[in-house]
This record gives structure tokens, C-alpha cells and sequence, in this order.
């Protein structure tokens, strides 16, 4: 196991181009995360680490760019994306009921992680899906549940289980 703040001689050689892509500019932060991100689809602390070093950015001025947008992850996400809508028309409709069926099924309680311990499913709340007429809404991975019932949600979930090969956690 590596040790917080090394990294591998290939992330090294990794984060090397992405920084060098952007001319080693400290106001190419945003862009750099965004590059981080895509390669390795969240922000790992130890990459984190060696971009404060290399730019001569404070770390906490990267976690602070990194937390105040909402488009940079922090944790890595699992293989499926749930996202449950607790917008006003999913919330009266019973978003939140849907919410917590979701997590149950999932074994993900309040406050707790997000993403299911064997990295099967990631769950989101949004505030709004675009879908108001439809709700409750749930989608998972891209493709929308309109008017969702907690009946349908472990049929719908389940599918995704037997779909990746993934067991239940």
C-alpha cells in the first residue's frame, strides 16, 4: 500500500502531462482537476497532494475549489449512478419515501456513505431532474423511473445487479 502523498511512477508521469498540458499555470487549477477527475473519475487525496506541490497552491485552496464545485468528486463513485429527485414536485409526490426504500435496498443509511461498500452503486440526491410532470423520478445510470413507487424499487435495482455481475452488498 502506498503511503498518503506518494504516488505511483505512472501517476506521476500522469499528472506531470496534465499539468504540463496547461503550461504548469496555477490559473489552470480548474482545468487540471478537470483532467485529474476524468482520468481517474474522482479526485484522489494523494494526486491532490502532489498537484499543491507542483503548482505551489496551498492545499486547502485546492479542497476548496474541489468542494464549492459541485461537478469534482472527492470519494470514487460506484459502477452504477442512482440519483433520486427531491425537487418540490418529486417531494410532495413522495421523493423522500423513494429516498429512503432506495437506501435501504441499497444498505446506505442517512448520512452515511454514498457509495455502497462494495462500490456497486453510488446515490445522489438532486434537486431537480427536469422531469417535475414525472415524478417521482429515479435514474439510474442516464435512464429515467417516472413515477416511482417504493414497490419498484428493488425490481428496478436489481436488474442493475444481475446486469454488471455485481452482488448485493
Amino acid at each position: 500500500m502506498e503511503k498518503q502523498g506518494e504516488l505511483l511512477p505512472k501517476d506521476v508521469k500522469s499528472l506531470s502531462a496534465i499539468i504540463k498540458k496547461y503550461d504548469g499555470e496555477k490559473e489552470f487549477l480548474i482545468c487540471i482537476l478537470q483532467d485529474i477527475q476524468e482520468k481517474y473519475g474522482y479526485l484522489p487525496e494523494n494526486i491532490l497532494i502532489k498537484t499543491s506541490e507542483k503548482l505551489d497552491i496551498p492545499l486547502i485552496q485546492i479542497y476548496g475549489v474541489a468542494t464549492f464545485f459541485k461537478a469534482f468528486r472527492l470519494q470514487p463513485r460506484g459502477e452504477h449512478m442512482v440519483q433520486v429527485c427531491l425537487g418540490t414536485a418529486c417531494h410532495v409526490r413522495g421523493g423522500e419515501r423513494l429516498l429512503e426504500k432506495v437506501q435501504r435496498t441499497l444498505g446506505i443509511g442517512p448520512g452515511e456513505s454514498i457509495t455502497t461498500d462494495k462500490m456497486s452503486f453510488t446515490l445522489e440526491t438532486v434537486n431537480c431532474l427536469g422531469a417535475c410532470a414525472l415524478g417521482p423520478v429515479m435514474v439510474v445510470d442516464g435512464k429515467y423511473y417516472r413515477n416511482m413507487t417504493t414497490n419498484k424499487v428493488e425490481p428496478i435495482l436489481n436488474r442493475y445487479y444481475s446486469s454488471s455481475g455485481s452482488r448485493r452488498n
